[in-house]
């Protein structure tokens, strides 16, 4: 029985030769032998014979003649050689020759001995031309060869790439919005906020800073578009259908729905490329989509990489984006503790953006397969090693984008286990992370698999540089066991002694009775890590099915300026929710199995 949307308590589940004519170059073999011809002038020359044969076949006319010694104007001549190999090169023979020579009229003359043929239709069209151009010089044919040469290679190269321009160019008339050339310097008043949103009844003091919510930032980027909206989703609940409860907050998730579907009305292009649904979740929020006029594409990720489409992010007008851990839930606006970016007037990244959607939009017509290598149009040159320079709210800041699994990587472009892994190396201070759930383990594969890639390396950050590391992960009845112990394992670093510091507390969303009713709720769903010097927003949650299996993306950004960034906004909402009332350290197993509930 379906339970709920598919929460990542469920996301990683395993699903499961031509008849052409002769050319002219050809011989359409005679069958009567004849002595050599030679080519009389009728027009300007006295008649003169010579006893040499014309050449049989491998010539133009304008070539025989020539060797024979005319000079009359070159007339079409068509001449047959039926003649084995090995006999070409025995002149004591004489070889079974027919010529035929079209002439202009039944005044033409010709040597006795010489066999007229009519000439086939095909043959005709050198009739049609006056004498004087019946043939081409040697050195025109020469270059038309060459020119038919590079035609046909021109021909064998589009038919063996056809199947990559297809794919390339599958949505062509946005192909052009993600591209971007080399050495470009984006100029772009780039603006960022951070996007939050907060449970109902999860209240803080009023100290502490706020930010805009999920819900306003969405509305505010469809009221917005102008030509186009791509949406990456995981999947679609914005309508309360699922849950089977009246909650009065399924309100702001139905009139996202609303305003999406009246943009197809205004003239503006929307795409949606989401996850293909299981068998039981509910389709109403994408039928309304479609036929509204929004094209969508299900994406078979259990069928191309054994994992899901887990990102999260929008696309509009190919300016601004939302990348964040909300999904298109309306519990992910009012019911669910989530947080994002939002970047407005800033083309460069959203380009940049744009072609990990285009990916994800190619992969979605039926049967398709994932490209080794991708086209270049998915390419990028803004990675961990070259990042896009730019400037967010005034501030000079190196920008990339990453994304997973690897093979949905094309080239130039971080993969997202190598971008929070540099981040972690990079650090010199300290490790804030804030994630739903955390596991060094391939969460969902069978047998069981261990994965201490993350571990490893935050581990190693405490014990060879000195490196504070901090954890607030999330605790709700979705919580896998075992990732107790393996927390209680990594926070065992830390003693009076050896002087590391490696923290870790869990995080708890209150909920009233009602509100406990809700499926798939009340969690801090949050996918971030915050150090000195860099900021890391993404969709994914820490095990090692979301980086090897499954599609996710991240914003990574480091700003050199001072003062309110939007870095030191990020540690802002870290240390704010470390020291709230819902923040707790671990303890004793049976006490986080009681305040998590379990089973």
């Amino acid at each position: 029985m379906y339970q709920g949307p598919g929460w990542e308590a469920e996301e990683g589940t395993p699903m499961p030769t031509g008849d052409l004519p002769p050319s002219s170059n050809e011989c359409p073999g005679a069958r009567q032998p004849a002595a050599p011809c030679a080519v009389q002038s009728r027009a300007r020359h006295k008649a003169r014979r010579e006893p040499q044969a014309a050449e049989a076949c491998g010539s133009s006319s304008t070539s025989g003649r020539a060797r024979a010694g005319v000079s009359s104007p070159p007339l079409p001549a068509v001449v047959v050689l039926d003649l084995p190999l090995a006999q070409v090169d025995r002149p004591s023979r004489t070889p079974r020759v027919s010529c035929e020579i079209p002439g202009p009229g039944p005044a033409s003359t010709m040597k006795p001995y010489v066999t007229y043929k009519q000439l086939n239709p095909l043959d005709k069209p050198e009739e049609q031309l006056p004498p004087e151009q019946g043939t081409l010089p040697a050195h025109k044919r020469a270059c038309w060869a060459v020119l038919a040469t590079v035609l046909a290679a021109m021909l064998l190269a589009a038919l063996f790439t056809y199947p990559l321009v297809f794919l390339a160019g599958s949505t062509p008339s946005r192909q052009d919005r993600v591209q971007q050339a080399p050495g470009d310097a984006c100029t772009d008043p780039c603006r960022i906020t951070l996007v939050e949103s907060i449970p109902e009844g999860l209240t803080y003091s009023s100290a502490v800073p706020s930010h805009p919510s999920t819900f306003q930032t969405w509305l505010e980027l469809i009221g917005g578009a102008q030509s186009s909206l791509d949406i990456a989703s995981f999947y679609w609940t914005l309508t309360n259908a699922d849950s089977h409860t009246r909650e009065p907050s399924a309100q702001q998730g139905e009139q996202i729905l609303a305003e999406l579907t009246q943009l197809p009305q205004r003239g503006v292009a929307v795409r949606v490329a989401v996850s293909t649904p299981k068998a039981k979740q509910p389709l109403d929020d994408l039928e309304a989509l479609e036929r509204s006029g929004a094209a969508v594409r299900k994406v078979d990720m259990p069928r191309l990489t054994k994992g899901v489409l887990h990102t999260k992010f929008w696309v509009v007008d190919g300016t601004h984006i939302y990348l964040g851990s909300a999904n298109m839930d309306w519990r992910s606006l009012t019911q669910v503790k989530e947080l994002g970016a939002a970047v407005y007037n800033c083309s460069c990244l959203a380009r940049d953006l744009g072609k990990v959607f285009e990916a994800y939009w190619a992969l979605g017509v039926p049967n398709a397969t994932i490209p080794e290598p991708w086209p270049d149009s998915y390419s990028t040159i803004y990675n961990a090693e070259t990042p896009l320079q730019l400037q967010l709210n005034g501030t000079p800041a190196s920008v990339y984008l990453s994304s997973s699994p690897p093979a949905l990587c094309a080239r130039g472009r971080t993969e997202d286990l190598r971008a929070l892994l540099t981040v972690i190396d990079t650090a010199t201070d300290f490790v804030h992370i804030a994630v739903m759930s955390y596991l060094p383990t391939m969460e969902f594969s069978r047998p069981k698999r261990f994965w201490p890639a993350i571990d490893n390396h935050l581990r190693r950050a405490a014990y060879e540089r000195g490196v504070s590391v901090r954890l607030l992960v999330s605790c709700w009845s979705h919580s896998k066991p075992p990732m107790f112990p393996f927390l209680k394992s990594l926070e065992a670093l830390q003693d009076n002694r050896t002087r590391y510091s490696v923290e870790v507390r869990i995080f708890k969303v209150p909920a009233n009775e009602t509100q406990a009713q809700i499926p798939y709720a009340r969690v801090n769903h949050n996918k971030y890590m915050v150090t000195e010097k860099v900021a890391y927003i993404g969709t994914s949650n820490w095990s090692g099915d979301y980086f090897v299996q499954t599609a996710g993306s991240a914003l990574v950004l480091d700003e050199t300026g001072a003062g309110a960034t939007v870095r030191a906004q990020l540690q802002a909402i870290f240390q704010r929710d470390w020291d709230s009332p819902y923040s707790t350290d671990l303890g004793s197993l049976a006490r986080w199995e009681s305040l998590c509930q379990t089973h």
